[in-house]
């Protein structure tokens, strides 16, 4: 309860509506729905890799959202077990809430592949030395396609799944979600360096004082902020196909650019 219903922005199960409105325009209810089963699962596979990031063993974090981290609030066991119960029960979820079985089965493998994915990326971002023959750019793109953007492409198609989205409509969400994902990133990247530990909820400049790579590190300031840009039109070109039932994405989208937290 502490991990999964704690304050955030619920980035992934919001994508997850919209991007079914994409499909098949503004919802009634999403009550007992697929949708809602899908924005559920998707958001405790997040909470989750929250949980297990903040471990000691990995990004050594003692504030989350603004509140003590799960290891904090309980201790390390505790928030090592229930951060594999929000995994279990995100798949049981789909599983058994889910009452037509040929979507039940592609929503669970697009949140397991979208899981598993999202892993990979931790260990780039955890063992950067693996991706030392790669350029710096090059291993940041690759770290954050992965760990930030898998859990957002998945929202997408998971929303394009529950609508009936035939193949061209999931590509154009997929490489969307592509976009918005790294946009993301680079926005955390800019919000480390240029605002406060009160205002993000979690502590600031970790990164750079751990030596990891970042866009502003990489790019300067001004350049990450020209590549959130580069990457909104992306994403805003991404939705052509789709027209205007993608408008609400499109908003989403430039709402994740200018975010401040």
């Amino acid at each position: 309860m502490y991990a999964g219903l704690g304050p955030g922005k619920r980035v992934r199960p919001t994508l997850v509506v919209r991007s079914y409105e994409a499909v098949t325009g503004p919802i009634d209810s999403l009550v007992d729905s697929p949708l809602q089963f899908s924005g559920a699962a998707i958001e405790m596979v997040h909470a989750f890799s929250l949980v297990h990031d903040d471990l000691p063993a990995m990004d050594d974090d003692d504030l989350r959202r603004g509140r003590p981290t799960l290891h904090k609030y309980t201790n390390e066991a505790m928030a090592i077990l229930a951060g594999d119960a929000l995994l279990s029960l995100a798949v049981e979820m789909l599983a058994t809430g889910v009452a037509d079985p040929a979507l039940s089965g592609r929503l669970i493998r697009e949140l397991v592949v979208g899981t598993n994915d999202m892993i990979a990326g931790q260990v780039y971002d955890t063992f950067p030395e693996r991706d030392d023959h790669l350029p710096g750019i090059d291993r940041l793109v690759r770290v954050h396609r992965n760990k930030t953007g898998a859990l957002l492409r998945a929202s997408a198609r998971m929303g394009g799944l529950c609508a009936g989205a035939d193949a061209e409509q999931l590509e154009a969400l997929t490489a969307y979600a592509d976009a918005i994902g790294l946009m993301f990133q680079v926005v955390d990247d800019l919000l480390d360096v240029t605002s406060d530990t009160e205002a993000l909820g979690k502590a600031t400049q970790k990164d750079a004082a751990a030596g990891k790579l970042t866009y502003p590190g990489l790019m300067g300031v001004d350049g990450a902020e020209a590549e959130v840009e580069r990457l909104r039109a992306e994403a805003h070109s991404a939705l052509l196909s789709l027209g205007e039932p993608a408008a609400a994405l499109r908003g989403f989208a430039d709402d994740l650019a200018v975010r401040r937290k």
